[in-house]
């Protein structure tokens, strides 16, 4: 008869699913598996007890997949994490954590990393499997049933009782074989739940561990189903051993010479085995106590019990436990226990499991075909050799062989051996890691830091690499992790010896202090004064050009390296620091043994006690010699700057003096019939811009009357020169009663071959009071401008070139009939020229302002230099003449 029906828990066995406690639970279970129904009340009972909420069978594959507490499934359970443990870190559909950014081969990587567990996951289902095909095989037994009824039955059961299938599946097994490893089961239970009064042993229950029976029951049907000792190894430190804090598992075959065969092994690397495949008797080891007291040994620390074992070298301070393996009274071998740390005593129960355990292993060795671990015939030569040397180092270190094809061609390097300095990034053991292949082990070796083409061009050529701060990534869960490291690759003979050593951060920094000091030529101290201890860093020996055998200088006889002069300034810092007790600092001269004086810098400041006693003086010395040279050398460019700008201004102050004798600002009028003249000049707003501007109104012997305006090119005594130089003869050459253009070409002549290459532009006209004529030339310069009524236009553009450019020039002459109260302007650039502005525009300008009414010739004149916009900061001339 099936187990009634309690929606909301049956008084008699209590709460159920999650919220019933351990010890309801594991009745419930026993109820579940008393009450399994007979055959002939199957078909009456199947329709509730075998179909789902809403009504559906549960179907065969379901099996695997339904869990009522937590919706998991077995099938999804990584291998290594047995059901009912929690959450299984097993691979998840979120994204990739990886960003766009990172490489290729980082995704790769990630890749081969998912799918690495995937298969462990898929070989954990298998082994999960096994037992639940057990368990319904009992139900097939017992009901008379197919296997689909069984496997709905199993089903129906497990969600009834609030239980994964695996575990029902367990304790089912367990009930039905009434074995050793059911009682050890039984009494962890009673022990570890059934008894509130007694402490949880290492192995605790109640949803944090999966149950012992899961375990032991699967790690069974694992070993049932494995063709050899080997795999059963695997299967006893995967499902047994590990979750109580193994690493290691060996099983010994024991021959009838009392000799001990190696037949299975796990968590070792590959040379072990190889070196431990067979033990000759009389040999003392763990296995060999075991096998001679035919009792379980215990070693809490390997290395202080002083007996060898396999995987020693690895784990030297691990515990051991080894118990022999026999049946019947006959022992088979025995099975060796390895952890990587001490070890603390075990309780009863978990003693019980490993006796469980090597019962299994005993039937095992009794009907499996001993097949002992061969030994490796082509092992590299010197290997051996290499990994002693690689345990020697204190740098991590691996040993690599090269891995080849079925063709014959190097695919890749086998991690052969991890030295005790070993760190994985990913807090793997190094029996995990030893054995796999390099890129199995860090895909991202082959990434940007090009690790494993180096590795591959050392073996190839024998050539080795050293590099310093190399990038290294790993990957850690899915996550690139970078860190920096100094390399070293070498090959030897047949292997490849693999040492990095990871950047401390405290040396590096230790390390960018020293360059600072040593670019900045600074050098630390530090005086006790209580003990006379004195500490230098090698930068300051280099300083004082003192060799580090002779020893440091204290504070007390610096007066004594220094020059003369400085002891004064000494002697007020070493007051300061030792009496007043302050920071402060002083430079000094200091002499050399090798007699080269240096400029230094000394600053320095006390350390005191609680009691503000002093204790010490520290601080540093810089050379600051390069810095005072600049100084002195500053000093006097400053002094030279000094003595050129005075003497500047005093050539400007005399080429000022020389045109305001010249060229006055204004002058008194000209005594012409007919005519009215006036003139301005406006010196530059800048002494040092003292141009060569110049003008001139006079009458000539003929009682005409001469006008010229002009511009020597540059500005200095130089230019203010050449303008005495080009008026004076002008006014000379204008005696002879020669035209303007004619006054032009030999002026031209005056410049080019009587001055110092000067070039100057100029406008000259000639005016004859009885016809009121205006005869003019220009040479380069702007034309002149009649104001004429209310209009203002500037005079033809006639041909004429600079003063002083060629040696031979002509100029146009034009003349022009003036009419009463006629104005005419003549002017340098200095009146119109803007940097922003084309010479059309400041014309136009111009023309504009001087069309303007004005009251006399002197308001006009006053008016245009008020609205002038030039702003080249420029001398100006301006000469106007108004007929009368």
């Amino acid at each position: 008869m099936s187990a009634p029906h309690h929606p909301d828990g049956d008084p008699a066995v209590g709460p159920s699913g999650d919220d019933a406690p351990e010890g309801d639970r594991r009745i419930r279970r026993s109820v579940a598996y008393r009450e399994l129904p007979t055959p002939r009340s199957w078909e009456a009972d199947s329709s509730r007890a075998g179909s789902g909420p809403d009504g559906d069978w549960v179907d065969d594959d379901d099996l695997l997949g339904h869990d009522p507490r937590d919706g998991g499934s077995v099938g999804d359970t990584p291998r290594g994490h047995v059901a009912g443990a929690g959450p299984a870190p097993g691979p998840s559909n979120e994204e990739d954590p990886l960003s766009e950014d990172h490489s290729t081969v980082g995704r790769l990587a990630a890749t081969v990393e998912r799918l690495r567990g995937e298969v462990r996951a898929a070989q954990a289902a298998a082994d999960g499997r096994a037992l639940i095909e057990l368990a319904k095989g009992v139900i097939v037994e017992r009901l008379r049933c197919g296997p689909a009824q069984a496997a709905r039955q199993l089903a129906a059961l497990a969600a009834q009782a609030g239980l994964s299938q695996l575990e029902l599946a367990a304790d089912i097994v367990n009930q039905a074989a009434h074995d050793q490893v059911a009682e050890v089961a039984e009494d962890f239970v009673r022990r570890t739940v059934g008894d509130p009064g007694t402490g949880a042993g290492p192995d605790t229950s109640g949803g944090t561990e999966a149950s012992v029976a899961v375990r032991l029951r699967t790690a069974e049907c694992a070993a049932l189903n494995a063709g050899d000792t080997q795999s059963v190894a695997e299967s006893l430190l995967e499902h047994a051993l590990a979750p109580l804090g193994a690493t290691g598992v060996a099983v010994w075959t024991a021959g009838s010479d009392s000799s001990l065969t190696l037949c299975g092994h796990a968590g070792f690397g590959p040379d072990e085995p190889a070196r431990w495949h067979y033990v000759p008797p009389g040999v003392a080891t763990v296995a060999r106590q075991a096998l001679t007291e035919r009792r379980t040994v215990r070693f809490p620390a390997l290395a202080a019990a002083g007996i060898p074992s396999i995987g020693h070298t690895q784990n030297p301070d691990g515990g051991r436990v080894a118990v022999p393996a026999g049946t019947g009274g006959r022992i088979h071998g025995v099975l060796e226990i390895c952890w990587p740390g001490p070890l603390d005593p075990h309780p009863q129960v978990v003693e019980r499991q490993f006796e469980a355990l090597a019962e299994l292993c005993a039937h095992t060795l009794e009907t499996l075909p001993a097949e002992p671990v061969p030994t490796r015939p082509h092992e590299p030569a010197g290997l051996s050799e290499l990994v002693d040397l690689a345990d020697g180092l204190y740098d991590p270190a691996l040993v690599l062989t090269p891995h080849l094809d079925s063709e014959g061609r190097l695919s890749d390097f086998r991690i052969r051996h991890a030295n005790e300095r070993f760190q994985d990034p990913a807090g793997r053991t190094r029996s995990a890691v030893a054995g796999a292949l390099l890129l199995e082990a860090y895909p991202t070796a082959a990434g940007e830091n090009e690790l494993f083409e180096r590795i591959e061009r050392v073996y190839a050529t024998g050539e080795p690499f050293r590099a310093r701060r190399a990038r290294l990534t790993a990957l850690v869960d899915q996550v690139q992790l970078a860190s920096v490291a100094d390399l070293s690759i070498s090959r030897h003979s047949g292997s490849v010896l693999l040492i990095w050593r990871i950047e401390d951060e405290t040396a590096r920094l230790a390390s960018l202090l020293q360059h600072a000091q040593r670019l900045g030529r600074i050098g630390g101290f530090e005086e006790n004064v209580l003990t006379r201890v004195i500490t230098w860093n090698g930068q300051l020996f280099d300083l004082y050009g003192r060799d580090v055998s002779a020893g440091p200088v204290s504070l007390h006889d610096l007066s004594a390296h220094a020059h003369p002069d400085d002891s004064v300034a000494i002697g007020r810092f070493l007051q300061a620091v030792l009496h007043h007790r302050r920071a402060t600092s002083t430079a000094f001269r200091l002499l050399r043994p090798d007699g080269v004086t240096r400029h230094i810098r000394v600053i320095a400041e006390p350390v005191l006690d609680p009691d503000e006693r002093l204790l010490a003086v520290r601080g540093a010395y810089q050379d600051i010699s390069s810095q005072h040279w600049t100084e002195v050398a500053l000093a006097a460019t400053r002094d030279q700057l000094a003595v050129t700008e005075q003497e500047s201004a005093e050539r400007n102050r005399l080429a000022l003096q020389l045109q305001h004798a010249i060229m006055p600002p204004s002058r008194a009028p000209l005594d012409a019939p007919g005519l009215d003249v006036a003139v301005r000049y406006r010196p530059a707003e800048t002494e040092s811009l003292v141009g060569g501007d110049w003008y001139d109104a006079v009458v000539l012997p003929s009682k005409k009357i001469l006008l010229c305006v002009g511009d020597i090119a540059g500005h200095g005594i130089e230019a203010a020169t050449g303008m005495v130089v080009l008026r004076n003869a002008l006014r000379g050459l204008a005696v002879t009663g020669a035209g303007p253009g004619q006054l032009l070409s030999w002026l031209n002549i005056v410049a080019h071959h009587l001055t110092e290459q000067v070039t100057a532009t100029a406008v000259c006209g000639v005016f004859d009071p009885e016809t009121r004529t205006l005869r003019w030339a220009r040479a380069g310069h702007l034309p002149p401008v009649l104001v004429r009524g209310t209009e203002a236009s500037t005079l033809p553009l006639l041909k004429g070139m600079l003063l002083g450019a060629l040696a031979q020039a002509e100029y146009e002459e034009a003349e022009f009939q003036l009419e009463a109260d006629d104005t005419v302007l003549m002017y340098t650039d200095g009146l119109v020229e803007r940097r922003d502005t084309a010479v059309h525009d400041s014309l136009a300008q111009l023309l504009t302002t001087a069309q303007a009414p004005a009251e006399s010739l002197e308001r006009r004149l006053d008016m245009l230099l008020t609205h002038s916009k030039s702003d080249t900061d420029d001398d100006t001339c301006l000469i106007g003449v108004r007929v009368s």
